[in-house]
């Protein structure tokens, strides 16, 4: 049998390069923390929040895949997680701002070590950080959970969304599964410190492909238009309930 040790991605990084490094592996210290921390959001959301979800057979049977919702709260990336089972839900990784969630060294360690996000630094080379992380999407079959607005809302509308997310997914034959969660700008818009016990309600979408697409600047936008009609015909679809 042919076989090739194959060192982690982030071997040699000191200590604080790894919490802000794209290339960061979870260790077996790291994995277990996960589990715990994904049992303790999945028991907050029911008991506080009283989470229902609705389409839970349209995610993948195994990875890789991409989750997209739309972005008005803190618990959006929570109930996005807390969703997932089994093989994705240890193989899922937030895709989170880097310089609001790694400003700091205590920051960083909870963001991943605990929620397991990976950064995204929006003053650096965007174009060779999504590269990067289109790469280790495919090849490590992992699950990315992300928000194509790059932001959350100010005022619970959703914003167009943004080319990034073709560029993880054009041209590859990963699938994308486009998500609406009601309730969460209600509960923790913002402006507010601390969330307030209200409902949400998680809609989960068909998956939608882009292998027909072209990896180029066209073929991001056509797949960011895409994505963002399938999230808001999602939203529109339970206002028409």
């Amino acid at each position: 049998m042919n076989w090739q040790l194959k060192p982690a991605q982030d071997f040699g990084l000191s200590a604080r390069e790894r919490l802000r490094s794209q290339a960061r592996e979870a260790g077996l210290g790291s994995a277990l923390l996960q589990g715990v921390w994904r049992r303790a959001v999945r028991g907050y959301l029911a008991l506080f929040h009283r989470l229902t979800v609705t389409g839970r057979e349209n995610l993948p049977a195994r990875p890789p895949f991409v989750l997209i919702a739309n972005h008005t709260s803190h618990l959006d990336a929570l109930t996005l997680s807390a969703v997932l089972r089994g093989e994705a839900a240890r193989r899922a990784f937030s895709l989170a701002a880097g310089d609001v969630f790694f400003s700091s060294v205590g920051v960083s360690a909870f963001a991943a070590y605990a929620v397991n996000a990976l950064p995204l630094w929006r003053k650096r080379n965007r174009q060779k950080d999504l590269l990067s992380l289109r790469r280790r999407l495919a090849e490590e079959e992992l699950v990315f959970i992300l928000f194509p607005e790059g932001t959350r809302s100010r005022n619970g509308r959703m914003a167009p969304f943004q080319p990034g997310i073709g560029a993880l997914v054009a041209g590859s034959a990963v699938p994308v599964v486009p998500c609406h969660l009601d309730g969460a700008f209600a509960a923790w818009p913002p402006d507010r410190r601390l969330p307030r016990p209200l409902p949400l309600h998680l809609t989960i979408g068909a998956p939608l492909r882009f292998d027909a697409l072209a990896n180029d600047r066209a073929g991001w936008d056509a797949a960011a238009r895409a994505c963002e009609d399938a999230v808001r015909g999602l939203a529109a679809a339970k206002e028409g309930r």
